[in-house]
């Protein structure tokens, strides 16, 4: 995703990242870093931390841990918790500014809060550009869905918090089997009903599409909107965010969007359509 990035150390900084999105403060924010040096030093990273940053970072995990230093991930970021949420980025744009800036950066993605998550520079500035001191244009994004979170908490059972590109297989074939997120979901971003919707209403699981409906299609369709015509995860992961708002840009009655089948990376995808059509989950 294109984020909105803010030192994590500086309340009034992460506060305006809050303003810009429109978001509940009670939602954490990811903290990100330019090394797994530099997580240790922000979170307590435990054996099954090490081993999964050691398989996944840089990459699209985000591990949620005991927090080391309270001061170079303030209050607000972390929402008030006493873990933070933690990343090495696989973008070599967003190591670069966080090897050049030196410390932690939030950087939850710069769609307003709700809205679908930006893939494109153009669809970020359109989100929260005006919001932004300077801008960093990485390109098309390569997997199109946030981060895989997942919470590795003393004593507890590591749960998978927040699906993503990085799967729960994935994660199991490192550190063993994932629980449910439980009451550990608010230590997550990205796990607030309604979330990641267009203006228009979704529905899922659908067939076909009604009169003044778009539909976005999964496998061979006549749709001009569709994830993948080869049912390909991968692809209807990459293109999911940008389609979903390419699609209410026509100003439909509603979107409907045709099942996506839940294993490997469609677990991800049908969390953030279950989001987008208002579900809880």
């Amino acid at each position: 995703m294109y984020g909105l990035a803010a030192d994590a150390a500086n309340p009034l900084a992460v506060a305006a990242v809050y303003t810009a999105k429109g978001r509940p403060s009670f939602n954490p924010l990811i903290a990100h870093v330019a090394s797994v040096d530099a997580a240790r030093r922000i979170a307590v990273l435990d054996d099954r931390a090490q081993a999964l940053a050691a398989a996944f970072w840089p990459g699209p995990l985000t591990i949620v841990a005991p927090v080391a230093d309270a001061a170079a991930v303030c209050d607000l970021a972390r929402a008030g918790l006493d873990t933070v949420a933690v990343r090495v980025p696989g973008h070599p744009l967003s190591r670069a500014l966080l090897a050049a800036f030196g410390g932690p950066v939030v950087a939850p993605s710069a769609n307003r809060s709700g809205r679908p998550s930006p893939t494109t520079f153009a669809d970020a500035m359109e989100e929260t550009g005006p919001s932004a001191a300077a801008a960093l244009d990485g390109g098309p994004c390569r997997v199109g869905l946030e981060s895989t979170v997942v919470a590795l908490l003393p004593g507890e059972p590591a749960r998978l918090l927040r699906p993503g590109s990085v799967t729960r297989a994935q994660v199991e074939a490192v550190i063993g089997p994932l629980a449910e997120a439980e009451d550990d979901a608010r230590r997550s971003p990205g796990r607030l009903a309604a979330h990641y919707a267009p203006d228009a209403p979704v529905r899922i699981n659908a067939g076909g599409a009604g009169p003044g409906e778009v539909f976005l299609a999964f496998g061979p369709s006549d749709s001009p909107f569709n994830l993948s015509p080869d049912r390909d995860l991968a692809e209807a992961a990459a293109n999911l965010f940008a389609m979903l708002r390419a699609a209410d840009r026509t100003k439909p009655s509603a979107i409907v969007v045709a099942a996506i089948p839940n294993e490997g990376l469609g677990e991800a995808i049908n969390d953030r359509l279950r989001r987008a059509a208002g579900y809880i989950g």
